[in-house]
Formats: C-alpha cells, structure tokens, sequence
C-alpha cells in the first residue's frame, strides 16, 4: 500500500494535466487587449468581410453622387434662370406688358439671358407702343424663325444657340422701312452698354440640350400673367 499511493497520485495528477493541455488546444486565441478576435480566426475573418462591405457601399454612394452631379452639369450648362425666367425660356410663357427694356433707349446690344448669344443691336430697336421692346432686324444668324405650335399661325422667335423662347416676329405693320417687328419679352434678354466686354457665348453640350429638352426640368414657381402678344 505505501508503494501504491504515491502511483496512483501520480496517475491521477497526469490525468488532470492531459485534461487541462485538451482544453486549451481547443480554446480560441485572444488579442493582447482581450476584446477583439485574433487575426486569422472564423470571427476575425467575418468582421474584415463585414468592414470591407460597408466600405464598398460608402464608396459606391460617393460615386453614384458624383456621377450625378456632373450629369447634371453636363446636361445644362447655360445660366441659371430665375423661376421667372424660365417661365417664359424655357415654357415659352409671356410676360406682362411694359416691362424692362420695352422703352429703354440706351446704346448697347441685348444678349441672350440663358446662353448669352448676341441677339440685337439698340440700334435697330424701336418704339411700337405694343408693350414689348420692338426690334426691326436680328445680329445675323443668331434668332430662328419657327411656326407656332399652338395652331395659331403665329412665327416665333428662338435663340439660335440654345433654343430660349424670345417672343415673336410680324411682317407687314408698317412700322419701319423694314416692315417687320420682332416683339421679344424683356426677361429672355440682357443690355450689355456700349463699350461694355460682351461675356462668352454657353455653347451646348454635345448631348443637344435644348430648350424643349431643359422645359421638362425647369421648375415654375411663380409664372409671369400672361399676357396677349
């Protein structure tokens, strides 16, 4: 018995220590802070994925709004419009009667408000007591002549360049030497005075925006009474 006791100890302590060295071989690793799963474990690898996901997705939404805002400037590079403004651009709406420049005589030339394209000379503008400035000629090659839509026979006039409704052109009044009267409403033009640096024409985008094209996303606030030209 004295020799069996100290065996069977022994046996016993070699057991427990075969038990403790199973245990640990089977227990996953801890970082040195104890709070996060060391590197190469089942849960480390999830959370990279996880990390490297929401990373995608950031970086995709920064792009896609990237992406948008120069589509947006692509699409429309001319000035920006007032509400006003557009209504009568880009709607081809009419503003009220005695407005802006309808009697102003100052020297100049009046520019296209959206694209800034040289349309008249002060020169050629007169006094027809209609309620809109008159004009009896054009800059060459800067307004088309086009029939009204609206069924009623009437010639309106566009900005060449970019498409902007400028009002409308009649023959035959008798007014001048020349016999023709373009009625354009004051808010589709600008006076840049005699002498005065003329700003650089706003070309269209290769796209062809054009005024039917930019109708559909201007945004009409407060439209202009409409009045009978």
């Amino acid at each position: 018995m004295k020799f069996r006791l100290p065996i069977l100890l022994s046996v016993v302590l070699l057991s427990a220590f075969g038990a403790y060295s199973a245990a640990r071989a089977f227990d996953p690793p801890k970082s040195s802070s104890g709070s996060a799963p060391a590197k190469g474990t089942d849960a480390a690898d999830a959370q990279e994925d996880a990390a490297k996901s929401e990373a995608s997705k950031t970086d995709g939404k920064s792009k896609k709004s990237s992406n948008l805002s120069k589509s947006k400037k692509m699409s429309d590079p001319f000035n920006k419009l007032t509400p006003d403004e557009a209504y009568v651009l880009l709607k081809k709406g009419t503003e009220a009667r005695e407005m802006g420049y309808t009697h102003t005589k100052s020297a100049g030339t009046y520019i296209c408000k959206r694209c800034n394209a040289p349309l008249y000379n002060s020169t050629d503008k007169f006094e027809s007591h209609c309620g809109w400035p008159s004009f009896d000629d054009e800059i060459k090659g800067a307004v088309k002549h086009q029939l009204e839509t609206d069924g009623s026979k009437r010639i309106e006039i566009v900005c060449k360049n970019c498409g902007g409704h400028l009002g409308h052109v009649f023959d035959g009044e008798g007014y001048t030497a020349k016999n023709t009267r373009h009625c354009v409403n004051s808010i589709s033009m600008k006076l840049i005075a005699e002498g005065k640096k003329l700003p650089d024409v706003i070309k269209a985008n290769k796209d062809g925006d054009s005024a039917k094209a930019a109708e559909k996303k201007a945004s009409v606030e407060t439209p202009i009474l409409k009045s009978g030209k």
